[in-house]
């Protein structure tokens, strides 16, 4: 990574980060229904003191540092955050009769924890809303642990989102899911011990929940800028920031409070343009430009910002400096990226060569604690440009274990790239050292000693990083050469997501799931009714390709009626389950256990440091 300059000396943010404590969780670990530990926050305060070792970088050591620091804050007198509980932050803000939850964390354990502390200090006030400020699940998981579905199904308690939420928010989770849960166990170190040698954090808070993944459809959905709502007496106006830090994400001022949430679109990080469990690339030129925007529409009346992690920033011109700056850190990435794009460069290139301005580096939360400029200019490249970087050398290279098994030829065999690849890790060439050890790994995956040399140097590399996901990953890899794969911790396909699936997206989810080859002699059509969504449609597997037309005529050997109760068990494949929970079949039902049968459903566990 690029250096940096490491203001040590300004310690606004430690000033910032515990203003307006008024309780901690003392102790501060949750548990589920089970016993189990969920969340355990102790874990990192236990040792993040002092100066840090040479384990951690130093500027990771003080980010760590200030998000670990755990409790319920102050924001302003009516609005109140709880930090440190999970990834990510709950704000509480009070209204005439209860209180508005927004972003209620990642799992219902947290949340529940959250929800309680609050009211240990500001009694006990009915959840009055919620607000969901974009759709990934550290931000609506923990729902159920502030309200019941009950609640909101009587209309007593509306949930608020911003226009498509529903859909990302199922989508991330269920067509990639499998594959991006099992990269976030390396992004988020969630099988690390946690110490100076292992987890310390991932820039953007400390790590992921492991509890209850729920999910309450929003009940009112912002669908424009400047739309206005006021909920038990709370006046807010909304900014939509679609295709930002997430497909689907809002802004809103609060005007009485002269507080502006920003949701996720500015923090005390640089953030990720490509988060490295993987996503769809982000806009960074729409992101800096809501900035922008949000600026020019709040700025004026606000006092303080913020955000669904880290700390607020209080006082007018600490709000817009602190807007301005995170705005040119995405405007800048892109901007520079397009350009040297034009001049010829690959994404790995630009990489190399990009650095921010002073003005950025001289700001805390313009680090790469969570994102990077290295891997942001690759993604903003994968965004113009795709993954072919216009030289034919490389249009049609073999794939990485057949690559690898030619490499480890040409450069002399196994025992010789081991030997050398130790002389440049003693010589500190610790990037070089991996790559050419990660190819003797895929040539010969028993092959012991690279396998230990491996290890030792992604160590190396994760000591050194100032990024926290870096660091994790570099350490969840060695981890796994050293003890074998460690699978997928945290999953958020959970029940309660895949129950909110409209029917499209249910066949959307199978289609991805479909074994092509097995299925290119299948040819089978089956009507489905969806009683709770009034709609039917005509499925049909030819050629390997699940397709459906809604009310779609034609021909059937099976109609298959699943009311809402039944889709869950459907979806996982059991159907003695999803008939008792109401699922009916009229006419030939092989057609469905041949249809299950063509399914080819990810694998939580698949290999990634080795092949």
């Amino acid at each position: 990574m690029a250096d940096a300059i490491f203001p040590f000396e300004d310690r606004r943010d430690f000033a910032d980060a515990e203003r307006g404590l008024l309780a901690t969780l003392e102790p501060a670990t949750v548990r589920d229904d089970d016993g189990t530990v969920v969340w355990d926050n102790d874990s990192y305060t236990s040792f993040l003191t002092g100066d840090g070792p040479d384990s951690v970088h130093r500027s990771l050591w003080r980010q760590s540092s200030l998000v670990a620091k755990q409790g319920l804050f102050e924001v302003v007198p009516g609005i109140y955050q709880v930090r440190g509980l999970d990834l990510s932050n709950v704000t509480f803000v009070e209204g005439a009769d209860g209180v508005i939850v927004i972003d209620p964390l990642l799992s219902v354990e947290t949340a529940r924890a959250a929800l309680e502390l609050y009211r240990s200090q500001r009694g006990k006030r009915p959840v009055t809303a919620v607000i969901y400020t974009h759709s990934h699940a550290d931000h609506f998981g923990g729902v159920k642990g502030v309200v019941a579905q009950e609640e909101v199904d009587a209309g007593r308690v509306p949930v608020i989102a911003p226009l498509g939420f529903m859909e990302h928010a199922i989508s991330e989770n269920v067509y990639a899911g499998t594959a991006m849960a099992r990269r976030a166990g390396y992004m988020y170190g969630a099988a690390l011990a946690r110490g100076p040698r292992g987890g310390v954090g991932a820039g953007l808070g400390q790590t992921t929940s492991t509890g209850t993944v729920s999910l309450i459809p929003p009940t009112v959905d912002i669908t424009r800028s400047g739309q206005e709502m006021t909920v038990d007496g709370v006046r807010m106006v909304f900014q939509l920031a679609p295709n930002s830090e997430a497909p689907a994400e809002m802004h809103f001022l609060f005007p009485e409070q002269r507080a502006l949430c920003i949701a996720e679109n500015a923090t005390h990080t640089l953030h990720n343009v490509l988060t490295l469990r993987g996503a769809l690339v982000r806009d960074p030129h729409a992101w800096a430009r809501y900035l922008t925007e949000a600026i020019e529409t709040f700025a004026a009346g606000a006092d303080v910002v913020f955000a669904s992690h880290h700390w607020p920033t209080w006082g007018a011109d600490n709000v817009v400096e602190f807007l301005r700056l995170q705005r040119d850190l995405y405007a800048y990435q892109h901007d520079q990226t397009v350009r040297l794009i034009n001049k010829g460069r690959t994404g790995a290139e630009i990489g190399e060569e990009l650095t921010l301005p002073p003005a950025l580096t001289r700001a805390w939360h313009t680090h790469g604690y969570y994102g990077s400029i290295s891997h942001n200019v690759k993604a903003i490249y994968q965004r113009y440009m795709g993954w072919y970087d216009g030289n034919p050398a490389r249009l049609w290279q073999h794939p990485p274990q057949e690559a690898a098994r030619r490499y480890v030829d040409f450069m002399g065999g196994a025992d010789t790239v081991v030997e050398k690849a130790q002389r440049s890790a003693d010589e500190g060439d610790l990037r070089w050292a991996a790559q050419v050890l990660d190819h003797v790994v895929f040539a010969e995956p028993e092959y012991k000693e690279a396998r230990a040399l491996l290890a030792d140097v992604l160590e190396k590399l994760g000591f050194g990083c100032e990024n926290g996901t870096w660091r994790n990953s570099y350490l969840s890899g060695a981890r796994e050469l050293r003890e074998g794969g460690f699978g997928t911790p945290t999953v958020s396909n959970s029940p309660d997501v895949l129950a909110q699936l409209p029917p499209e997206m249910f066949f959307d989810a199978l289609a991805v799931q479909v074994n092509g080859p097995q299925a290119w002699d299948l040819e089978l059509a089956l009507r489905w009714v969806f009683p709770d969504h009034g709609s039917d449609f005509r499925t049909t597997l030819v050629n390997g390709v699940f397709t459906y037309v809604r009310a779609g005529s034609g021909d059937v050997s099976l109609t298959v009626t699943v009311p809402r109760p039944a889709l869950v068990p459907l979806a996982s494949g059991n159907v003695d389950a999803a008939r008792a929970a109401g699922l009916s079949l009229d006419g030939d039902e092989g057609t469905l256990r041949q249809l299950l049968g063509a399914l080819d459903p990810g694998d939580p566990n698949f290999n990634i440091i080795e092949p």
